[in-house]
This record gives structure tokens, sequence and C-alpha cells, in this order.
């Protein structure tokens, strides 16, 4: 008996992939000058020109007739463009407002989000120990929202708004990359509308406002928000996704070290202690698909 050895091209795609993410918050805070809903309509914009160029160059028009193949997929996919668009919006308002360290608990608890919409909405059972790591969740923010007077609504809105937008797309059996430039041409006319109104006089400036930095930054914006999303979309074909489960960790562990080292975000005793049962209770939650992985593999062999 002998376990397949890892696409090593796999991993290190889908590995580089959230260490980008990870990054991220870095180089949209080098655009807070630039108001958060104009730096969301240039992401909107940049990003579909690179996705829907990508696609025409690879498949030609093909990639539409696939699409529009399957009934439900080009209605569906409007709403995961507003589900995405959402989740865009506000990681970027809560980056450039002084919460990075929220936005990395939003990414912690997402994959328990994951699990709860599975029971919720697909009618899956969870094990015992997948529970229990869904209480410790539980009690985390409830422990956060007891020691700041509300919930951590940043956290729960990003984790919230990404976790439906997965599931809508696993209900939509299409290539991600075509999935994506679906969503693309739905939000890019929005976007360009916002970013044209913007340039009179209601808080645009590209080109001429910001100066050439910032304006490189805003287009650029673009192949930060597709490339990710590409290699993504390639990388985990290529590996188990219990391995696409632990390496999805390396994002939010980034960004919060990034809120607390770099950006000098509070991060005392109290907010360590939810923190921590959220921790505990995705090792559980990682630990339990990791075996479960591991006796798949022996009952294949």
């Amino acid at each position: 008996m002998s376990v397949s050895p890892i696409d090593r091209k796999g991993l290190a795609i889908t590995a580089g992939t959230f260490l980008i993410w990870g990054v991220v918050p870095l180089y949209w805070h080098l655009l807070k000058a630039v108001p958060s809903f104009q730096i969301i309509a240039h992401r909107i914009v940049w990003s579909a020109v690179l996705v829907i160029g990508w696609l025409l160059l690879k498949n030609g028009r093909t990639w539409w007739r696939q699409v529009r193949a399957q009934p439900r997929a080009v209605p569906l996919l409007g709403v995961s463009s507003l589900l995405i668009a959402f989740n865009w919006g506000l990681y970027i308002w809560a980056v450039n407002a002084g919460h990075v360290v929220e936005t990395s608990l939003g990414y912690f608890i997402n994959p328990l989000i994951n699990v709860v919409l599975g029971v919720l909405v697909l009618r899956e059972r969870l094990s015992t120990a997948q529970w229990i790591a869904v209480g410790f969740a539980l009690v985390g923010v409830a422990w956060l929202t007891l020691q700041a007077g509300s919930p951590p609504w940043i956290a729960l809105g990003l984790a919230f708004s990404f976790g439906l937008y997965g599931l809508v797309r696993k209900l939509v059996a299409v290539d991600p990359v075509a999935g994506l430039g679906v969503e693309s041409l739905y939000l890019v006319l929005p976007a360009l509308a916002y970013v044209i109104w913007g340039e009179f006089g209601h808080g645009g400036g590209f080109v001429s406002g910001y100066g050439w930095k910032n304006d490189l930054l805003l287009i650029f914006g673009g192949v930060v928000t597709a490339v990710p999303l590409i290699g993504f979309a390639h990388g985990v074909r290529r590996i188990p996704l219990s391995v696409v489960g632990l390496l999805q960790y390396i994002a939010p562990s980034i960004q919060l070290l990034i809120g607390v080292l770099v950006f000098k975000e509070a991060f005392g005793i109290e907010r360590a202690i939810g923190f921590a049962a959220i921790w505990i209770g995705l090792l559980i939650f990682a630990s339990d698909g990791l075996w479960r992985a591991r006796r798949r593999d022996v009952a294949a062999a």
C-alpha cells in the first residue's frame, strides 16, 4: 500500500495564492488616500478586463457557450457576483479603517461557517468532532461579543458572505475561471459607471487626482484580484482538498500578524481568549478532516 505523492506544482501554486491573500492588506493600505468605493469599483473593472481577456485568449468565445449550456448557471452567478462584490467592499473598507485583525477573524471563522451552511442548506451531517469544533467557534464569537459590547460584525460579514459565495459556486458546476468571468460581466458595467460618475466631482480622481502612483496601484489591483483567483482555481484541482483545507489558514494568520505587528492594532488578552477558542475549534476541525482523508486513502488503497 502506498500513498499518492502530492503534486508539488499544485501545492506551490495554492500555497502562493494564500500567501498573496495574506499580505494583500498591505497593498490596499497603500491606497488609503482613495475612497474605498472607488477602490472597489476600480478593482472590479480592471480584474474584469484581465479575466475576460484571459478567457478569450485561452478559449475564445467557447467559454461563454459552455456556461450558457447550464440553465441555472447564469442567474446563480448573478447572485454570487453580488456576494463577492459585498465581500470585497467590506474587506477593503475594513483594512483602510484599521480593522485588519477583525478581517483575519472572519477568514478564520469562514471554514466553520461553510460547515454550518452545509448542514442547513445541503442537509449534510456533521461528525461529533465537527459539532465540537463549531461549538468552540460559537464560544469564541460569544466571548468577543461580550468583551466588545457588540458582535464582530466585520468578521461575521466577511465569513458569511464568502461562505454563501462558496455555496452558490458549489451549486454551479462550471469552470471556476469561467464563473468568475460571468460574475465580472455582471459587475463591470455598474462599477465602470461608478468610476465615471466619480470623475465628475464625486470622489473620483483617476489620472489627475490621486497621483500617478495611486493610479498604477488601482490598475494593478485587477491583477492582485484576478491572478490569485485563477491560481487557486488551477492549484486546487491538483492537490487533495484536505491539504487545501490546511493551507487556507495561511492567509488569515498572516493578516493577523500584519494587523498586530505592522498596523499596531489592539490585541489584548481579552481578544486573544476569543481567538484561542476559535483556533481550538479549527484545530479539531482540521484534525478530523485529515483523519477522514487518511481513512479514505487507506480504503481506496
